[in-house]
């Protein structure tokens, strides 16, 4: 077992824990770490779709078993962004163009949760049909073109669009990456990458933070807390977009 491999090890396992606590997988900061370290690209985004699969499933534990996870708002979104991220998978997109436009998303929606003023959260909101499906097809594409779940854009939509309240909107966003990882992942392997032999290690240290971030977010953070923290998840990935291959 290598230095890089244990390095990566501990960041991943820090990664998770600080996503999980808001719905996320980590995909984008397990890319960064390995970016970091010098991992070669046709092996980053199946390794970061696996690891999504793990901390997005602990997630999805979680914040079920809270109630905080609304199965009928979740199908709109799903059925749209499934088949759009296996299709992102598939295609290798140039980042000159389309990472700096999501890093100035990320910092504009990081920006709004952290100084907005917040009523009373919604109570009986749902995802409406067609903006789901809209939704769900849009950042599901995203996601299989970056190797994300795509969680990163949809807990902030569904919190300042009205459509869940802030847990309720992790637990969603959790599922839709669980749901997008698989789709992603079979549509890169279907191109022929293949996965790491340290990806067992890192398996069992995203598992670890996973399992204790989901249970800070699901029961111990403040509604407040979770938004600023969800904020810091924004601007981390923002960051990576920009300053990092």
């Amino acid at each position: 077992m290598t230095i890089e491999a244990l390095l990566l090890a501990a960041l991943f396992l820090a990664a998770a824990a600080l996503y999980a606590s808001v719905g996320h997988a980590g995909a984008s900061a397990y890319l960064a770490a390995m970016a970091l370290v010098g991992v070669t690209p046709e092996t980053m985004r199946p390794t970061a779709l696996t690891l999504n699969l793990f901390v997005a499933g602990i997630v999805v534990v979680r914040f079920a078993s809270a109630g905080h996870l609304p199965w009928r708002s979740l199908v709109p979104l799903v059925v749209a962004s499934v088949p759009a991220a296996f299709v992102g998978g598939l295609v290798q997109l140039p980042n000159e163009l389309y990472r700096p436009l999501v890093a100035l998303v990320l910092i504009v929606g990081a920006w709004r949760l952290a100084t907005r003023r917040f009523g009373r959260e919604p109570v009986h909101a749902r995802v409406p049909i067609l903006g789901g499906l809209a939704a769900g097809g849009a950042i599901g594409l995203l996601a299989g073109l970056t190797g994300t779940g795509g969680g990163i854009f949809l807990t902030p939509l569904l919190v300042m669009a009205g459509w869940a309240p802030t847990r309720q909107a992790a637990g969603l966003s959790g599922a839709f990456i669980l749901a997008n990882s698989v789709a992603g992942l079979g549509g890169v392997l279907v191109g022929g990458l293949t996965l790491p032999r340290e990806l067992p290690l890192w398996v069992l240290a995203v598992g670890v933070g996973g399992l204790a971030g989901s249970w800070l977010g699901a029961a111990r953070f403040s509604v407040l807390t979770l938004r600023r923290t969800l904020a810091v998840v924004l601007v981390v990935a923002a960051a990576k977009l920009v300053f990092l291959p």
